[in-house]
């Protein structure tokens, strides 16, 4: 198993791509580009693409610009739609979810800070969907699914079902999963799946992300 601490930070350009949830990244500022650790990416949501699942982050806040189409959300509970123009910020502990609320691509910023796990979790996430080992919304199956949360419990955990039914069931299936094999990270997962040279107007995109206040 790879060493966490060997690999390699993402770098500005690099593609990361959902073909279930329809999700393609092009990362502005990777965490090797930054240095308080955000992660800022182009984020290009097709017709019926959404994030997989309502969640919460314990530590994590992420911002989220929409540059065309439009973007759901839902903030805990209340639902609302972004259009260009508009920004959300969501703070650590907030269940939050989203989702392309109309008929063409949706093209977001989305900044997500401290990003370096939660890119590994990502990265992961995204390759067993493009190998099919998830079902139709991105979700791995129940034993891998355990692995994942187990050890990405501080960067995300989801709302449903209840968070003490989760720790319970991942609890006692994580450990069958590790036995088995599964593991939390694959290294044929932890390179991108692309590399794009950022043109002027990516550049000047990343060069007007700030930091996230903490």
């Amino acid at each position: 198993m790879t060493d966490l601490h060997a690999i390699p930070r993402s770098h500005a350009g690099d593609v990361l791509e959902n073909r279930v949830t329809g999700e393609r990244a092009i990362v502005l500022v990777g965490t090797a580009d930054s240095d308080d650790g955000r992660v800022v990416c182009l984020l290009g949501l097709r017709p019926g693409g959404a994030v997989v699942g309502e969640h919460f982050h314990h530590s994590i806040t992420e911002r989220f610009q929409v540059l065309a189409g439009k973007l759901g959300v839902r903030i805990d509970g209340l639902e609302r739609t972004l259009h260009p123009g508009d920004e959300l910020t969501v703070r650590p502990g907030i269940v939050h979810d989203w989702w392309n609320a109309g008929e063409e691509e949706a093209q977001v910023i989305v900044e997500v800070n401290p990003g370096r796990r939660f890119e590994l979790m990502i990265s992961t996430l995204f390759g067993l969907a493009g190998d099919g080992l998830t079902n139709d919304k991105g979700m791995p199956h129940l034993l891998q699914m355990a692995v994942i949360a187990q050890e990405f419990r501080d960067v995300v955990e989801f709302a449903h079902p209840p968070r003490f039914v989760q720790r319970i069931v991942f609890g006692l299936l994580g450990p069958i999963g590790q036995a088995l094999g599964y593991r939390p990270w694959y290294d044929r997962y932890l390179r991108p799946m692309a590399h794009v040279e950022l043109d002027e107007s990516l550049r000047e995109l990343a060069e007007l992300r700030s930091p996230v206040a903490a």
